[in-house]
Order: C-alpha cells, then sequence, then structure tokens
C-alpha cells in the first residue's frame, strides 16, 4: 500500500487527516515545539488503543508526526 494509501484509509476510518493527528499528539505532550518528543512505541501503542489503527497505520502516522514523511508523499 501506497503511503497516501495509509492516510486515505485512516481518514476513512478515523474522521481525521494529518493536521488532526498533529494537533491530538501536540495536546497529548508528544509533539513539543514542532518535534516529536516520544519513540514510536509510545505513537503506535497510542493509535492502536485510541483509534485502533493496525502497526502499518500507525507508523505512518509516526512518520508524519516525526517529519519523515508529509501528507504529500507519495
Amino acid at each position: 500500500m501506497s503511503f497516501q494509501g495509509y492516510l486515505k484509509t485512516i481518514k476513512e476510518k478515523t474522521g481525521k487527516g494529518p493536521e488532526d493527528f498533529q494537533a491530538l499528539a501536540t495536546e497529548k505532550g508528544f509533539v513539543r515545539d514542532g518535534q516529536l518528543q516520544v519513540k514510536a512505541t509510545e505513537v503506535t501503542n497510542w493509535l492502536k488503543a485510541d483509534f485502533e489503527l493496525g502497526h502499518g497505520h500507525a507508523m505512518a502516522i509516526y512518520a508524519l508526526l516525526k517529519g519523515l514523511k508529509d501528507q504529500h508523499s507519495q
């Protein structure tokens, strides 16, 4: 599945897009001053528990939060 495919599926499942997850991660204290402050495990555990995302989908959000990918990546 492409990165955009992951984002599309996440949006369909949760109703939330990249900006929403950025805001939620900031509220949780995972992101401060635009920088991710926690490890991938904390992010994926949160997304799996709160949004029932699978590991690959959770890692896509982690990549966005970490700045490894942007929402327009292929």
